[in-house]
């Protein structure tokens, strides 16, 4: 089967989002200290740069961020948004053209965060999570790979979303160039009533 350029690069950014999520995910539950208790795990911060990032395990029942994480049936409902999103995914992909590489950029990303963070739903029924940005006290909620890519990816979308918006109608232009320069016809009914006035005289 022959794949134009769209399949073809969706089919190497999606599945590699996908795997650095699911590599990270590994290496953070295997490698990151945490102590399991009742309902969950409690991560114990690993500092990469002081008072900004930290590496802590954590296991998000929500969707991208810690959304929704207390929200009754989360696991169920997220899931489903997941499958119904990646089939919107594949129904654009489809419409695209095979010149708008940044729409199709940001369609394999959200695809690849989705699966990945799908891929945890099924499998653990929680989302894990290890990425802590802070400003020193202050904390932002905890990700993963997953999120960076879905938050890349419908920026990305908005964006070319935004310049279509924007965009000059090139085909209400060509009309128009093309209503401008087309040559002007004779007014017949003016040259019959001079006729006519020839003929009273």
């Amino acid at each position: 089967m022959n794949l134009d350029r769209r399949w073809k690069l969706f089919l190497i950014i999606a599945p590699i989002t996908c795997l650095l999520d699911q590599v990270t995910k590994i290496w953070a539950r295997a490698s990151l200290p945490h102590a399991k208790v009742t309902g969950g795990i409690i991560g114990e911060p690993v500092t990469v740069i002081s008072n900004y990032w930290d590496w802590r395990l954590s296991e998000n029942p929500g969707s991208a961020f810690g959304m929704f994480g207390q929200t009754a049936g989360s696991r169920i409902f997220l899931s489903v948004i997941g499958v119904v999103a990646l089939v919107a995914i594949v129904w654009m992909l489809r419409k695209a053209k095979e010149d708008q590489t940044r729409l199709i950029w940001a369609l394999a990303l959200v695809a690849g965060g989705a699966v990945g963070n799908l891929i945890d739903r099924v499998a653990f029924g929680v989302v894990t999570d290890f990425i802590v940005w802070k400003y020193h006290t202050h904390e932002w909620p905890t990700f993963n790979v997953a999120d960076i890519a879905l938050v890349i990816g419908v920026g990305l979308l908005f964006i070319d979303i935004g310049k279509d918006s924007f965009a000059p109608d090139e085909e209400a232009d060509d009309k128009a160039k093309a209503k401008a320069t087309k040559p002007k016809q004779p007014d017949k009914t003016a040259g019959m009533k001079s006729k006519k006035k020839k003929r009273k005289k």
